[in-house]
């Protein structure tokens, strides 16, 4: 689960994700299903930290700093966790460089969405972990009804 959509202050911009949890959330919450990470943080990086976007199959800061390698590292460190704790589904937040699902920021830090999925999505699924985005809880519930 990625952390800053269970209210921690783990984002670029130092705050959670801006999103109202909905019933099915705040249920698995109770169930105790919800174990949060951010990779970001796993690797080192402060809070706040300037932007990143992917770039290709690179990751750079809006600073033009190639920060790559960390992003890689906090996707290990996410895949061990993973592995650590039996996971099997991950819920990540969309958008992100690290945790993007289906969609990914270009690249030119202008706000221009493309297809796309961030570097701790990929390797969760080369790995056989399901990921989804906070907008698929309804698929992830069908999921876990199967699983």
């Amino acid at each position: 689960m990625s952390a800053c959509l269970l209210g921690e202050r783990v984002r670029y911009d130092g705050r959670a994700a801006a999103w109202e949890p909905p019933a099915l959330w705040l249920k698995w919450q109770r169930q105790g299903r919800l174990l949060p990470f951010c990779a970001e943080c796993a690797a080192g990086f402060a809070v706040p930290r300037p932007k990143a976007e992917r770039l290709g199959e690179r990751v750079v800061e809006q600073t033009g700093a190639d920060v790559t390698a960390d992003f890689r590292r906090g996707a290990e460190l996410t895949l061990a966790f993973a592995h650590r704790h039996s996971i099997r589904l991950a819920v990540l937040k969309e958008k992100s460089p690290s945790c993007g699902v289906n969609i990914i920021y270009d690249g030119s830090f202008s706000g221009r969405q493309i297809t796309g999925e961030g570097v701790v999505a990929a390797l969760l699924r080369q790995h056989g972990i399901q990921v989804f985005s906070e907008h698929e809880l309804e698929r992830v519930q069908q999921w876990l009804e199967v699983h």
